[in-house]
């Protein structure tokens, strides 16, 4: 799809990171791992906190009843890749 978002890609970890408190480095997270359950580990309030700051970073709406969000937030590479795509700023 989108071609080499490795940069985004650590951007978009960093800001999860600071956003989230994550006890882990942001290089250290796996792009394709899911950001749900057994991968990050993440809960729904936590990909709230992320779409917030994604959105204020970026520039785009991040909106919770968009039918594409398990999608958009299924990985780290699946959310750069919508980032790239969307964002504003």
């Amino acid at each position: 799809m989108i071609e080499n978002n490795t940069a985004l890609q650590l951007e978009i970890a960093e800001l999860m990171v600071q956003a989230l408190n994550l006890d882990v480095a942001a290089a250290e997270i796996e792009p394709d791992a899911p950001l749900y359950g057994s991968g990050l580990g993440l809960d729904s309030i936590d990909i709230l906190e992320v779409a917030l700051v994604i959105s204020k970073q970026y520039g785009l709406q991040l909106k919770s009843d968009n039918e594409n969000n398990h999608q958009i937030f299924s990985s780290l590479r699946s959310l750069a890749e919508y980032v790239a795509t969307h964002k504003t700023k």
